[in-house]
């Protein structure tokens, strides 16, 4: 009787407790972008696991609770009272104490709400004035890094293996033995965030650390002491570092595409504002996406020699494409597929590419020249690739922060406050910042509709199980007093504003008002048996003060390890 008499009365409150948990859950399944997609388990899990939960509390549980407080005959055992019970004196005090709290703060209503208030505010000054840092791509570094060596693209490989392995060299003088766990050096490729270039002219130094211990550099210390020596190593090709971080794949804290018609003002421009980057304080690797292209051999036709040889520019071009590439003559099929068949001048093993210049050419009047004779050459350097952004060329400067010392949002609103000065240099150049920036604020945009979603999901539930539009708002106004926790806890710890810890805000949005509903759910109870509202709600607090502690102190209880990382520390 106990057990179906306890259902009754808080199986409306709890089922409404559970489900504004999983309303404030939900609506981050809809979160878009990569984001979304690495963070989709964590509602999904929590929402099925809060959904079996009410199944094991309504029928598992109450047959447990007959079985443990029934002797064998099913007599009931004698109920507790504060003589005969400690636990139950323990708990009779905290109500008592509670309760004269109570009165004494509903007895000063404008003197608490007005401290409440102010926390509140102090806590969005906080957030405003930079005192939090926000860093919202936060992630923690994997014990792995890489140096990065760029050639000239003409580069053969095994000197871009020689110069890879001067930079192992150095590497390793700068690791204390009890650090390494492996380091490697490849040549041919080189491992990005987000892809794999191939090519003779990339090598990389692949660095894989122990893991962390105590006295142990981090990896950003590491290649911080580092840095200096082996970007001063005597190798031919551009060195720079990348620090492998877990979480989901996201772009550099900082990544501006410079946008130009004119690719000498596009090189220029970004040379500019690369150097603006490495100005700004924090910020690591700053590179650009250019790749280089090989030496090319360039011949332009000496018109008054051809005139002279009888030959037209079309033909000396047609000639020069036998010797080198040739020309297709005719195809024909073999067993169905298409099989081109191509002249070609006979190709003799070309170490310089010059060569071509002293092949011989039949001229009209019977006569022999050479390509040398007809054209004039220079030897240039061509691009790798031709990139575009929005129809022009771009070209994309990125560079990693140190979050210790800046966060994205202040490094790229210096970046923009010093394009602003060099754009006069570059009249037809424009910057475009993408990047984790983009990221940001898409996931902002996202989640600031979502946490709307969810509060209104939340005002529904509470509105129907009291029938009312007014108690929904008492209940709600624990949110802002949960952000206020969490401000400062953060300033208390240190830890920065991240993406995580707003997942963390919304979804604590739903287990605030947990308590909140089954304290006012019993001071309706106790209204409708004719209590005044003020000793109901007096009561009512009395009666949920322990439920009330218990479960906040579970929560905490099972949060503690992670808050303070007893297992690890991490900042997801």
């Amino acid at each position: 009787e106990a057990a179906l008499a306890a259902l009754r009365e808080v199986g409306l409150p709890v089922t409404s407790a559970v489900m504004t948990t999983m309303a404030a859950f939900l609506p981050l399944m809809l979160l878009p972008g990569i984001v979304g997609k690495f963070m989709f388990v964590i509602p999904f899990v929590v929402t099925v696991g809060l959904a079996v939960s009410l199944v094991e509390a309504f029928w598992i549980l109450p047959s447990h609770v007959m079985s443990l407080r029934g002797n064998s005959a099913g007599t009931p055992r004698r109920p507790a009272t504060p003589r005969n019970s400690a636990r139950a004196r323990w708990t009779h005090r905290i109500r008592i104490r509670y309760t004269k709290m109570l009165c004494y703060v509903m007895r000063r209503p404008v003197r608490f709400l007005s401290a409440g208030a102010l926390a509140f505010l102090l806590a969005l000054a906080l957030v405003v004035s930079g005192q939090i840092r926000m860093e919202f791509f936060l992630a923690d570094p994997v014990r792995l890094f890489y140096v990065n060596l760029d050639m000239p693209a003409d580069a053969p490989i095994e000197e871009t293996l020689r110069q890879g392995q001067l930079l192992e060299r150095e590497v390793l003088a700068r690791l204390d033995p009890e650090e390494i766990r492996a380091v490697t050096v490849n040549a041919g490729i080189k491992f990005t965030d987000t892809e794999a270039l191939y090519g003779d002219q990339y090598a990389q130094v692949q660095v894989s650390l122990q893991p962390a211990g105590p006295g142990m550099r981090d990896v950003y210390q590491v290649v911080a002491d580092m840095e200096a020596p082996v970007l001063a190593t005597p190798v031919d090709g551009e060195v720079s570092f990348t620090v492998i971080t877990g979480g989901p794949p996201t772009a550099k804290p900082i990544s501006a595409k410079v946008r130009s018609d004119d690719f000498q003002e596009l090189r220029a421009a970004t040379d500019a504002l690369k150097e603006l980057v490495r100005s700004i304080p924090g910020t690591r690797n700053v590179t650009d996406n250019e790749v280089p292209g090989r030496a090319e051999l360039v011949l332009e036709v000496d018109h008054k020699a051809v005139r002279r040889a009888g030959l037209t520019p079309g033909e000396v071009a047609r000639l020069m494409r036998l010797h080198l590439d040739g020309e297709v003559v005719a195809f024909f099929r073999d067993r169905g597929e298409k099989v081109e068949l191509r002249a070609r001048g006979l190709r003799p093993d070309r170490k310089d590419i010059r060569s071509v210049l002293n092949d011989p050419i039949a001229l009209p009047s019977g006569g022999v020249t050479t390509f040398g004779a007809l054209t004039r050459e220079r030897f240039s350097r061509g691009r790798g690739a031709i990139q575009h952004y929005n129809y022009r060329r771009a070209l994309t400067v990125e560079a990693d922060l140190d979050p210790k010392e800046n966060d994205t949002l202040a490094a790229n609103e210096a970046l923009l406050e010093g394009w602003e000065t060099l754009k006069l240099q570059f009249p037809n150049t424009d910057i475009d910042l993408s990047g984790e920036l983009d990221d940001i604020q898409e996931s902002l945009d996202a989640m600031l509709g979502l946490f709307v979603f969810g509060l209104g999901l939340i005002y529904l539930i509470i509105a129907t199980q009291f029938r009312s539009y007014f108690q929904p708002f008492l209940i709600l106004a624990t949110v802002p007093m949960a952000f206020t926790g969490v401000v400062f806890g953060l300033w208390i710890t240190g830890n920065p504003l991240s993406l995580y810890t707003l997942y963390g805000v919304i979804a604590l949005t739903g287990i605030a008002v947990n308590s909140a509903i089954v304290l006012i759910d019993a001071a309706n109870a106790r209204i409708k048996a004719g209590m005044r509202p003020l000793h109901a709600t007096v009561y009512a607090a009395r009666r949920r003060v322990i439920p009330i502690l218990m479960t906040t102190t579970t929560t905490i209880a099972g949060l503690f390890s992670l808050a303070v990382g007893l297992g690890g520390k991490s900042l997801v």
